[in-house]
């Protein structure tokens, strides 16, 4: 009788590589999840946003998700990376990391820990053995952080604009099948509408309603995408007062409707 239980399932690797401009929403789109991510950037480079802050990435790049934290990263024709659903985050840091590991040794490491993981959820690998090299990978990680300069590390992230951002993102992904409008975020982030626009430029280059539609447009794909859902109903839960105004603005933000939109992103698998 075997007495060992299956590890949660959870467990999943998928691969970010450029689709194609009219698949940018797949990795570009600011979109959050109920589990955290760790993005491993093996070549290119371009940039990421993470709870409404932007930074460069490059290869050999480790990039941590929590839970519920809105991102986006574009992905150029010369990259290529790996995003892996974590089953767990106990124990994970509650706030984003970005890891740029410099040295061979670490690099070399971690591909190691990632194609163990990516061999055993084969459909001939051992799904326990996925989440030992899964354990593995997190004492790597922990170590990672360990040898980061507190004094340095994510100095940005420290500024009030960002944390104010960060706030406005967290509410976004909280409320995003709402019809809530920036001014009502600002107010219940206690700031005027004006200086939560201002403090988005300064720490992504956009503005709050650029990041609120952007989300909300994620959504909108992923419904239309993953769902049989009529287009009136994906209006109606993503709180747009009318199907005709859903299908405009989603038109203006792809270049398409709903339904080619749908009929065209058959096939398409997202991470």
């Amino acid at each position: 009788m075997n007495m060992m239980s299956t590890p949660n399932p959870a467990l999943a690797l998928a691969t970010l590589s450029f689709s194609g401009p009219n698949a940018r929403w797949r990795t570009e789109a600011m979109r959050s999840h109920a589990t955290g991510r760790l993005i491993h950037i093996t070549k290119g480079q371009g940039r990421i946003t993470v709870a409404g802050l932007t930074n460069g990435y490059g290869p050999n790049n480790l990039i941590y998700i929590p839970p519920h934290t809105m991102y986006g990263l574009e992905v150029g024709p010369t990259v290529f990376a790996q995003i892996l659903t974590l089953p767990d985050t106990t124990g994970w840091p509650d706030a984003s990391f970005h890891l740029r590991l410099l040295d061979v040794d670490p690099q070399k490491e971690l591909v190691t820990l990632m194609e163990a993981i990516e061999r055993e959820l084969q459909p001939n690998g051992d799904l326990r053995a996925a989440h030992c090299h899964f354990g593995l990978l997190s004492i790597f990680v922990e170590r990672q952080l360990a040898t980061r300069d507190p004094a340095t590390a994510d100095a940005r992230r420290k500024t009030a604009a960002a944390k104010l951002v960060a706030r406005y993102t967290t509410l976004i992904a909280q409320d995003v099948r709402s019809d809530r409008s920036v001014a009502s975020y600002a107010a219940s982030l206690g700031v005027t509408p004006t200086h939560l626009a201002r403090s988005c430029r300064k720490t992504c280059g956009r503005s709050a309603l650029s990041l609120l539609n952007d989300r909300v447009h994620y959504e909108a794909c992923t419904l239309l995408k993953d769902t049989d859902l009529p287009v009136k109903m994906i209006a109606q839960r993503l709180g747009f007062r009318s199907p005709a105004y859903f299908t405009r603005s989603f038109q203006e933000k792809s270049g398409q409707a709903p339904r080619d939109f749908r009929r065209r992103s058959i096939g398409f698998s997202r991470p």
